[in-house]
């Protein structure tokens, strides 16, 4: 007995409903991204694996997925390295490529080896998929979409201003009200380390207090400890736990909090940029809140960083991140190449929206007038009609088969097909044809320019 078929863990299969749900959402954001000023780019799915190793830190390098080399991938490797099952080395000498993780490093590169044609600033679009050898749950896959953009050349904050109206014009749009921009800036996590005592800890706090909303105040402690964070240093942080007022309100604590921190400081004031110019031009329907526990793990992040979360009531991680970061292509060899990026994380958009009943405007592609088979002379009529139709961007198939009469007719009813044209050898020989409205069930005989008339 043959074995039943099945897909990895984490991927899935998508109807032609699901994708044109799908299609709804990309086609959102790319209008919105194109009215911003952005233009597409693609990248590989794989990257060489130096190009990927090492950016996102220690866990993220786990999560990477490894393509093994091609042929006999062992025979290159010294029999003592084998029986010791070092699996970082051994990985490193029967893997040289990857499949990418995100979007943004990738973007790096291709900034990097394609600089002398680019138009700096350069404001770029991608949506592809990604892979993440993550454990799967609801809202986390091991393939799944983003939807970035980026601009690399610019230093100056209107970006970041920018990249939250971005967030709030697109989901407006995907009338997903009620969401919130959470936002902070990499400066002020340095600041608060640096107070505490904890500046050579800074990856370490900022990956531990990141997790703040998974596993709460006591899983953080417990964390940080475990990272070798004092308990002393770890009693100065805690009213960040619960840091509550307006944005203006958490602006003014954090300027007296860092006083003593120059790379602070600067923090608090590009924080304070984005967010008086954002409360002058105003939001349609996302919050923007200040969240000082945001860290977003990435190493790469060096000045604001972005996070975006579901309406109240819907259960979902984050549905959009990013942030600032002054140097990634300085990895590659290109330096002070400052960027700042967002991307939106279209398979959890996804679900959100389904969660909220929001698809409704969203049609099911399909024809809007299915030519009836009644054999291979009236099929041979009906095609040159359908040449027509679909020059004048109608719509319109052929039912493949010459089968019952009801069969047909039911295969429209089900994809809702709104007309029906039956042709037999009487239609063929007046050079007419008969059109059925499947709505009123009403039926005319009329001309090929009578029937585009009334199908346009």
């Amino acid at each position: 007995m043959a074995q039943k078929p099945s897909i990895p863990k984490g991927t899935r299969d998508f109807s032609p409903t699901e994708v044109a749900k799908r299609n709804y959402i990309f086609s959102t954001i790319k209008e919105v991204f194109e009215t911003y000023g952005f233009q597409p780019i693609e990248t590989p799915s794989f990257e060489n694996s130096s190009t990927l190793m090492g950016k996102y830190g220690e866990e993220g390098d786990r999560l990477i997925f490894k393509i093994l080399n091609s042929g006999d991938f062992l025979k290159k490797v010294e029999d003592d390295l084998l029986i010791s099952k070092d699996s970082i080395k051994i990985t490193s000498k029967i893997s040289e490529k990857a499949l990418r993780y995100d979007l943004t490093v990738p973007f790096a590169r291709y900034v990097v080896q394609h600089q002398n044609e680019i138009e700096f600033p350069f404001k770029r679009y991608q949506m592809q998929p990604v892979w993440r050898a993550d454990r799967p749950q609801k809202g986390r896959f091991r393939e799944f979409y983003q939807c970035d953009a980026d601009v690399v050349g610019s230093k100056g904050l209107w970006q970041e201003v920018e990249f939250v109206q971005l967030y709030d014009a697109v989901f407006s749009k995907l009338k997903l009200t009620g969401t919130t921009i959470k936002l902070n800036n990499r400066k002020i996590l340095a600041g608060i380390a640096e107070i505490i005592g904890a500046k050579d800890k800074l990856i370490d706090f900022t990956v531990a207090l990141d997790k703040l909303d998974k596993i709460g105040a006591e899983g953080v402690t417990k964390e940080m400890l475990d990272k070798g964070i004092s308990e002393a240093a770890i009693q100065k942080v805690e009213p960040l736990f619960n840091f509550k007022g307006s944005n203006q309100e958490k602006l003014k604590q954090l300027q007296q909090l860092l006083t003593t921190s120059e790379e602070g400081t600067k923090g608090v004031e590009d924080l304070k940029f984005i967010v008086d110019n954002i409360e002058m031009l105003g939001l349609q329907t996302a919050n923007l809140d200040i969240d000082v526990t945001l860290a977003r793990g990435l190493n790469y992040y060096t000045g604001a960083i972005y996070e975006v979360t579901a309406p109240q009531g819907v259960k979902m991680g984050s549905i959009g991140g990013g942030g600032r970061y002054d140097d990634l292509t300085g990895i590659f060899g290109l330096k002070d190449m400052s960027g700042v990026g967002i991307s939106f994380g279209l398979d959890r958009i996804y679900l959100v929206l389904e969660e909220l009943n929001l698809f409704d405007a969203v049609e099911l592609p399909k024809p809007k007038v299915l030519f009836i088979n009644f054999g291979e002379k009236e099929a041979a009529f009906c095609m040159k009609a359908l040449v027509t139709l679909r020059k004048n961007h109608i719509k319109s198939e052929l039912y493949p088969d010459a089968a019952k009469m009801k069969k047909q007719l039911n295969y429209a009813n089900r994809r809702q097909i709104p007309y029906v044209v039956l042709v037999g050898a009487s239609e063929v020989e007046n050079n007419k044809y008969t059109l059925k409205n499947m709505q009123t069930g009403e039926q005319q005989v009329c001309t090929l320019k009578e029937l585009l008339e009334i199908t346009s």
